[in-house]
């Protein structure tokens, strides 16, 4: 697993840059079944056999997001849940984005 996913989200007050370029390209690597869209948020589509275990997958995204202080959006439907995140302060991406993509990862 990647070393992501050992660290803790920081909040971002703004005032710094989003991620770009080699930065960008570096993070995403370490998260490769995440999709960066227009190097503004990522996305990935995690799928289930109902809609219970869809359900309880999202139930633990949100406890995870709680706990590290960073939310992302989630859409849940039969079978499936797609997570999307970026750092809203900025309207872009952070290296926090990777990190809780990474933990939700490891579910």
């Amino acid at each position: 697993m990647t070393e992501l996913a050992s660290k803790n989200c920081v909040p971002c007050r703004g005032g710094v840059p989003p991620l770009a370029g080699e930065q960008l390209q570096e993070l995403a690597q370490q998260v490769p079944q995440w999709k960066v869209v227009d190097g503004h948020h990522i996305t990935r589509a995690f799928k289930f056999p109902d809609f219970r275990q869809a359900l309880a997958f999202v139930n633990k995204v949100g406890e995870l997001a709680e706990a590290q202080g960073h939310h992302p959006d989630i859409f849940l439907a039969w079978g499936k849940a797609e997570v999307t995140t970026w750092t809203h302060s900025i309207n872009g991406l952070t290296e926090s984005d990777f990190i809780l993509a990474a933990k939700i990862d490891k579910f």
